[in-house]
């Protein structure tokens, strides 16, 4: 009983959030500050999200920075982001064999 609790207080919670912005704003907003804002925020919020667990998810700092750098440096030179996911792990993983067998 108490499963089905939980999943319709959820299943609230989830619903306001997505229904009140829509009930209360129902003008286009016109600030240009407020627009750019809200542009940003979901990429502002995955990067916080998931930029610290990059540096855990090999347990070791140094091949995750690898990593990361090797991703940076694919996306700023705009490659697709298979290349990018698929290069990433390579340096990830030549790194640590690397560290593995020096």
């Amino acid at each position: 009983m108490s499963l089905a609790i939980y999943m319709v207080v959820m299943a609230g919670v989830t619903y306001l959030i997505r229904m009140l912005p829509f009930t209360l704003m129902r003008k286009k907003i016109k600030s240009r500050f407020f627009r750019s804002f809200l542009y940003y925020v979901p990429y502002a919020v995955l990067s916080a999200m998931t930029f610290p667990s990059i540096f855990y998810s090999t347990g070791n700092v140094i091949t995750a920075a690898v990593g990361t750098f090797t991703a940076l440096v694919l996306a700023y030179y705009k490659k697709p982001l298979i290349v990018v996911a698929l290069c990433a792990a390579a340096s990830a993983l030549t790194v640590a064999l690397i560290i593995k067998f020096v």
